[in-house]
């Protein structure tokens, strides 16, 4: 849809549209998205008061997400993915609660002014006249016998009678026809449903809130803090101030440009993203799960979808929202050591299992996050061999059935478990339980 001209948007009632923008912004949508919110009232001030023709990235990144002036948009991307999000609610809006308005709006993808529109009438379809009336019906229940027999209307029902169950075998056959290919398209789109206990865990995963969020490792950060020889803390991560804290030490300039790179670079690991998308196809119609990167999610989404969060906490630093809480940790030594913290040892367990040449380990975590309406699952892998064997253990009937027998539990609870991966060159991926804990009152 080509953009409107200040004078469109002016022979629309702007006080009718700026209601339609508190109305969308009030939704289920975005009443919980306090940072989104800011962006459209801002946008929409632009828009309707303002009467700006064009709002540029820069701009928004230091009006609403307080980027100083002049910051690189190519290395902080926050406005564009927020805007992408925002877009994906209004939507949202417009398909359900808003399905009525008369009035519509979206951002279109050229531009970050947002467009008013009417939607047009929906013609009325006239309802075509029966072909067969009651009448004969009624004088073949009114006629006699002889009178039936011997008229030329029972030709005419007969005939009639005939073609509807002919009609009706071949609706029955089409019916029966298309009810085994849904089977069979619903079975190969959806196989993990037929497995009851991954089933049953990961219907409850994506029932639990209406959106679940894959978040991959931000692997660039994790490169950032080896170069700096130490973890920067989760809020210098979200407001992009240690590359601030890394240009105090007066890197050279080939360190600095080296620097400038890896942050652009936006680099991931292959076999996180292949979990990722092992994930993602238990929603092939993407109705439910979404993608992102650490560096482009939003603290309001922590409090409103389910989080699915790949990677330790080196890389992905969204761990550290909820690591407080678990009892296996995954640590990252100054020496480049990786091992699991076991924070309160039971009989039979190590307070520190360290990763070597042919073992490696992975914890994963299944909790309801902080406000209860929604839930966590992280997965904390110390190699490529072990975030494998998560996905192995998280997608498969015979290691999720095994673990809930070890529980002694009808129904999976929350959990953390901490898996032992023995990886020997030409050997298949071994993977066994090492420890756990279950949280079934957390329910």
């Amino acid at each position: 849809m080509a953009g409107t001209t200040v004078q469109e948007r002016e022979a629309l009632n702007t006080e009718e549209c700026w209601a339609l923008l508190e109305r969308v912004a009030a939704s289920s949508h975005l009443r919980r998205a306090a940072r989104l919110q800011e962006l459209l009232h801002y946008l929409g001030k632009r828009s309707l008061k303002d009467h700006f023709e064009t709002v540029h990235e820069q701009m928004v990144g230091v009006e609403v997400f307080r980027r100083p002036e002049g910051y690189d948009t190519s290395a902080d991307n926050i406005v564009r993915t927020s805007v992408s999000e925002l877009r994906k609610r209004i939507d949202a809006y417009f398909n359900s609660e808003g399905v009525d308005e008369t009035l519509t709006m979206e951002i279109p993808r050229w531009n970050y002014v947002p467009v008013f529109k009417y939607r047009p009438a929906v013609p009325q379809i006239p309802i075509a006249p029966s072909f067969l009336s009651e009448a004969p019906i009624q004088d073949l229940a009114e006629a006699s016998p002889e009178t039936l027999w011997g008229s030329r209307r029972h030709h005419w029902m007969a005939a009639s009678l005939a073609a509807s169950v002919l009609i009706m075998i071949v609706l029955a056959a089409s019916y029966s026809y298309l009810w085994i290919q849904y089977r069979s398209l619903h079975r190969s789109l959806y196989a993990w449903q037929y497995d009851p206990t991954v089933s049953a865990l990961w219907t409850d995963i994506l029932n639990a809130s209406p959106d679940t969020d894959v978040v991959l490792a931000d692997a660039s950060f994790g490169l950032l803090q080896d170069f700096n020889k130490k973890a920067f803390p989760f809020d210098d991560y979200l407001n992009r101030s240690y590359m601030s804290e890394l240009q105090r030490q007066n890197p050279s300039p080939e360190m600095q440009t080296l620097l400038s790179r890896v942050v652009r670079w936006n680099l991931g690991s292959q076999d996180e993203f292949k979990l990722a998308h092992r994930i993602m196809g238990l929603d092939p119609l993407d109705k439910k799960i979404h993608l992102y990167n650490a560096r482009d999610y939003m603290p309001d989404l922590t409090n409103r979808d389910n989080v699915i969060l790949i990677g330790a906490k080196i890389s992905n630093p969204w761990d550290d929202l909820f690591e407080g809480r678990m009892n296996f940790t995954v640590n990252f030594d100054s020496d480049g050591s990786i091992s699991v913290l076991n924070r309160a040892p039971i009989t039979g367990e190590q307070p520190i299992y360290s990763q070597s040449n042919s073992v490696q380990y992975c914890v994963i975590s299944y909790l309801p996050n902080p406000g209860h309406n929604g839930l966590v699952l992280m997965i904390e892998g110390t190699g490529a061999e072990a975030t494998e064997a998560a996905g192995n253990f998280l997608l498969s009937e015979k290691q999720l059935s095994s673990f809930k027998r070890a529980l002694h539990v009808e129904r999976l609870p929350y959990f953390e478990v901490l898996l032992k991966v023995s990886s020997v060159q030409g050997t298949p991926l071994a993977a066994t339980v090492e420890a756990y804990r279950a949280y079934p009152n957390l329910h």
